[in-house]
């Protein structure tokens, strides 16, 4: 209104469509800071029903970290397969391990020793599982592997498990947990 030049009134509707259109905008900025209390509570909640996960295990097709304690490894070969491998990667993706394994879906502990009994360096390896059936490939996936839990993060609206050595998985992507 003050702002008005006198000799030029706004129009009485110009004005009533003004004074509307700050009405709206005041009304999308309250909303917009009522939707981002919601999505913190939100958050909020799903990190207090998370926090009891800390500490435990959780069991993800995942790398893991070595630290000259066995890794569990939860192997799921094809039904077909007539010769199951684990295979082991370092982090700079070359293989540095391969043996038989029993075909079962019964955990595997990878004691992280070569075959003359020299133990690993402790980084982050990869754990991948190769069926063959007649000396044939056919199926080559990653392991589930089962980590303890360090951090729970939200991120994005999304759950984020941070695992032993800095390995960060979502929280959908965990299929098991167990103590650790």
């Amino acid at each position: 209104m003050e702002n008005q030049d006198p000799l030029n009134p706004t129009d009485s509707s110009e004005y009533a469509q003004q004074l509307a259109t700050f009405s709206g905008v005041e009304q999308a900025v309250l909303t917009n800071d009522l939707l981002t209390a919601l999505m913190v509570q939100m958050n909020t909640t799903g990190m207090a029903q998370l926090a009891d996960w800390a500490e435990k295990e959780a069991r993800a097709a995942a790398p893991a970290y070595f630290d000259g304690s066995p890794i569990t490894l939860a192997p799921n070969p094809a039904v077909i397969a007539d010769k199951v491998e684990l295979v082991v990667y370092d982090e700079d993706g070359n293989e540095v391990q391969r043996m038989e394994i029993p075909k079962s879906a019964e955990l595997v502990e990878w004691a992280g020793t070569s075959a003359d009994g020299a133990p690993f360096p402790t980084v982050i390896y990869e754990f991948h599982i190769e069926s063959s059936s007649n000396g044939e490939v056919v199926l080559t996936e990653m392991f589930d592997v089962y980590a303890k839990v360090q951090e729970i993060r939200s991120q994005n609206c999304e759950s984020i498990f941070m695992l032993e050595g800095g390995i960060a998985i979502l929280a959908t992507a965990v299929s098991a947990l167990k103590e650790a």
